[in-house]
């Protein structure tokens, strides 16, 4: 009797052991989920240079284009502040600094690395916002706010940004563009915490919400004097951005932080953007590793796996987990290093008069080079000017020239675009990733995305909502401002034609609701 009730005790602390493990890291069966990354929220599919209707078959030339399924949601607080529903991370909404958080954004609001570590300990010391636990964001923080509906401005001529959309969600984020001629107009770059040091000097890697790119920013001017931010804080979901990896034993590993799954090697060989999207596609075909449903990363879901801590010049590695392999490659400038790789994301262009689409993003996992004239010299010289982990962007195809930068140390002419002559790269490489079975649910075609087509539309637009259980779901189609502009009654399940009527152009958001199903989507009607 008393060895059964041992049993039974023991029995009951392992039961309880188990149940606050699961409370921890999640349900049976599933993979711990420390965060989510967040959609792009981009519901236009691109070709090399022009929208086009979502491919919706793998078959399809640019099929593939996928900008996840946790579309941004936030929160605006009444003490200056937002939360982001989806990360669970809490953000100052501006990066006005002068105490009454108005949301007027100017120049002298913009603080030095120095000056961003003393603004920190001001806030937590006073406990704005009514914390005292802000933090410095770590660059995949400050990522997670990227709105990939943005332009970018770098094309335009003259100082007028009225046709120009940051990479940041305006209606819960002041934004100020740069203030000429003191400043250009994609002097926006946002600090994060993650410093980037190579054998030329410290930099700090930031996002810049105006022309949407992370890069490696020195501390130091090229002239002399400090380099300014703008900065706001953050707090709460201090596992966000952490990675978990597993090694499966099968060419594929599998980050239980997001529910991603990657492949371990990358392509081998550089590919143009359609030829990225199509070679995904072909291993689909051959049911690689065992799968038949991945994609080309979307810009955020790539960024996720960058290791900010390993570099070419301290770990001679690219910045990634050594439980990927990453093929080497030979640089412009001859030397030994690693790829870029493309992602399924558009990096809108705008010139004052329209928007174009022909440049698509992609992530260094090695030097993110461009061709500088160093001090003293009188030719160029290719320089780690962003760093390993930066996110920059190419055309999609073609024989690039770029802008002529000047010669070489050994004579040869040097092609770059940009202040720092940016290297381009028409070919990079490429890592594949699906989504990891949870529940036996595929979280791409989970509860909460909806699927829709045409996308754009015109007249009709098709719901499919086989997947609902038996009822009466509303369907509520709402504009930009949040204002429902259709509500209707459906019978579920069933495929779904709507006749979008007298609704006019622009972008709408489609909720389908039934009982504790929502199933959220969005589309462009033309």
């Amino acid at each position: 009797m008393k060895k059964y009730a041992w049993a039974r005790i023991n029995r009951k602390k392992f039961i309880v052991t188990v149940l606050w493990f699961l409370f921890l890291f999640g349900n049976i069966g599933a993979y711990p989920q420390a965060y989510k990354i967040v959609s792009t929220d981009v519901a236009v599919c691109y070709d090399t240079a022009n929208p086009i209707p979502c491919p919706t078959s793998p078959g399809d030339p640019f099929y593939g284009q996928f900008p996840g399924v946790n579309l941004p949601s936030f929160q605006a607080n009444n003490n200056g502040t937002v939360t982001d529903l989806v990360t669970g991370l809490t953000w100052q909404k501006s990066p006005d600094q002068n105490g009454n958080n108005d949301g007027v954004i100017t120049i002298d609001d913009k603080l030095t690395w120095p000056q961003i570590q003393a603004r920190l300990l001001v806030l937590n010391s006073t406990s704005w916002g009514g914390f005292s636990d802000w933090r410095i964001p770590t660059i995949k923080e400050l990522y997670s706010l990227t709105n990939w509906n943005g332009t970018d401005p770098s094309g335009l001529q003259g100082t007028n940004t009225s046709g120009l959309t940051p990479f940041l969600d305006t209606n819960y984020f002041p934004f100020a563009y740069g203030n000429p001629p003191v400043e250009r107009i994609i002097d926006v770059q946002y600090a994060s915490g993650n410093l980037y040091q190579d054998n030329q000097n410290d930099k700090l890697f930031g996002f810049n919400f105006a022309d949407g790119r992370i890069k490696g920013y020195g501390l130091i001017m090229p002239g002399g004097g400090d380099k300014v931010f703008s900065f706001i804080a953050v707090r709460g979901n201090s596992s966000y951005g952490f990675n978990h990896f597993t090694d499966n034993g099968d060419q594929t590993v599998t980050d239980s932080s997001t529910g991603l799954m990657w492949t371990r090697d990358d392509s081998q060989v550089a590919m143009n953007w359609e030829q990225a999207l199509a070679w995904a596609q072909g291993k689909n075909a051959a049911n690689y590793c065992g799968h038949n449903d991945w994609r080309l990363p979307n810009t955020k879901e790539l960024q996720s796996i960058v290791d900010y801590t390993r570099t070419p010049e301290s770990n001679h590695s690219a910045a990634i987990d050594p439980v990927f392999t990453c093929t080497s490659i030979i640089n412009e400038a001859g030397y030994p290093d690693w790829p870029w790789f493309w992602t399924s994301t558009t990096h809108l262009s705008y010139d004052g008069t329209a928007y174009h689409g022909g440049w698509a993003v992609y992530v260094c996992f090695g030097t993110a080079g461009g061709w500088m004239q160093l001090p003293g010299n009188t030719y160029y010289s290719y320089v780690d000017v962003h760093g390993a982990g930066a996110q920059r962007s190419s055309p999609k195809c073609g024989t690039w020239l770029g802008d002529y930068m000047g010669l070489d140390s050994l004579g040869n002419p040097v092609y770059g675009k940009g202040p720092q002559g940016d290297v381009i790269r028409v070919n990079n490489f490429v890592r594949l990733v699906r989504d990891v079975m949870i529940n036996g649910i595929n979280d791409r075609e989970g509860p909460e995305r909806l699927k829709l087509y045409p996308n754009p539309a015109n007249v009709f637009l098709t719901l499919d909502l086989e997947r609902l259980p038996g009822g009466i779901a509303t369907m509520e189609i709402m504009n930009s401002l949040g204002q429902i502009v259709v509500s209707l009654e459906i019978p579920v399940p069933q495929t779904a034609v709507i006749n979008l009527g007298k609704i006019v152009q622009g972008c709408y958001t489609v909720k389908v609701l039934l009982e504790n199903s929502i199933l959220t989507g969005k589309f462009i009607r033309n």
